[in-house]
């Protein structure tokens, strides 16, 4: 089977498939992409309260949250359980809103500390699960599908061409691929790109994730990444300097620290009009999403990657498909 798109979701999706058993190729072209350029946050917790999400959505981050210490054992990923710190006004209030969710939380230093949030190292993680015995990855722009009930057929613009019964859509924010069932395009072209950018800064990281009103600290190898912006409908990759210099300095404000900035990465997200992927079955045969998580890739990774093997090998659903579901916005 295919997996088109080597992002988070497109590589759990693999890797939760190789380890079922089933050969997997992946088709990439190679390019950083948004999951690449991202702190590696799991945070059921801090993004339940900045989103001020109700208490049925902040259970599902939970149960996806809680996926994470099996897959990561699984495939011998390094899941660093530190908790995170949030700087904001009203701490109380904001504890008393986590504790109301289910979450851990206590005022500390003029904000709150939860341990329901966690973190995984991005660019090793990434290259881990690329690794996966039984999944290959291949470097390949696609610039057509075609299917009919028995095979896919998947054209790269350089001429090559795979066959293949089944395929995962794992492409992001991108735009549709040439060939797809009018559907399923109409499904990925109304995914919203979000434009976020991030700056790697040199300075002693903090032992969490340090979070704020609109920015955020996160450790990193040999310094923190500061970030992130969220502009919906830009898909363009320059860097903003003047906002990578605003966020820089609201991060190092949040640290009460000094550092060296360094390199800004600018990836763009996908999402879709309540927020969660599309993960499973698209109603065509042979033909899986596994798409558009907003900013929640990491958190989102292996239940995305459980909905899809499971409704390719035929499995009853868990009880999160149905929030997921390709189908729930036709």
């Amino acid at each position: 089977m295919i997996v088109i798109g080597a992002g988070v979701l497109g590589l759990c999706t693999a890797a939760e498939l190789a380890v079922r058993g089933h050969a997997v190729t992946i088709l990439d072209p190679g390019a950083p992409n948004a999951s690449s350029i991202a702190a590696g946050m799991i945070a059921p917790a801090l993004e339940s309260l900045l989103e001020d999400l109700p208490p049925e959505r902040a259970t599902l981050l939970k149960r996806a949250r809680d996926l994470w210490p099996a897959f990561a054992e699984t495939h011998a990923l390094r899941l660093l359980r530190e908790g995170a710190d949030w700087r904001g006004p009203e701490p109380e209030r904001a504890v008393a809103r986590l504790k109301t969710l289910g979450f851990d939380a206590r005022t500390d230093r003029g904000g709150l500390t939860t341990t329901a949030d966690w973190r995984i190292e991005v660019g090793p993680t990434l290259k881990a699960l690329a690794r996966a015995p039984g999944l290959v990855v291949v470097k390949g722009e696609i610039a057509r599908l075609t299917g009919d009930a028995l095979r896919w057929r998947v054209e790269a613009s350089d001429g090559r061409v795979w066959f293949t019964p089944t395929v995962v859509l794992a492409t992001g924010a991108g735009d549709p691929i040439a060939g797809l069932p009018d559907a399923v395009a109409a499904s990925v072209a109304a995914i919203l790109p979000i434009r976020g950018q991030l700056t790697f800064v040199a300075t002693p990281p903090p032992p969490r994730v340090i979070r704020g009103p609109g920015i955020y600290a996160a450790p990193c190898d040999g310094g923190v990444v500061i970030g992130a912006t969220m502009e919906p409908g830009r898909r363009d990759l320059d860097p903003d300097p003047v906002e990578a210099a605003r966020q820089v300095a609201a991060g190092l404000a949040l640290l009460d620290a000094t550092g060296e900035a360094g390199v800004t990465r600018v990836g763009i997200r996908g999402a879709t009009a309540d927020g969660l992927p599309l993960a499973g079955p698209t109603g065509e045969p042979g033909l899986y999403l596994a798409l558009a998580p907003r900013r929640n890739g990491w958190l989102m990774g292996p239940l995305v990657a459980r909905i899809t093997a499971d409704g390719i090998e035929g499995r009853p659903p868990v009880a999160d498909a149905a929030a997921l579901d390709p189908l729930r916005f036709a």
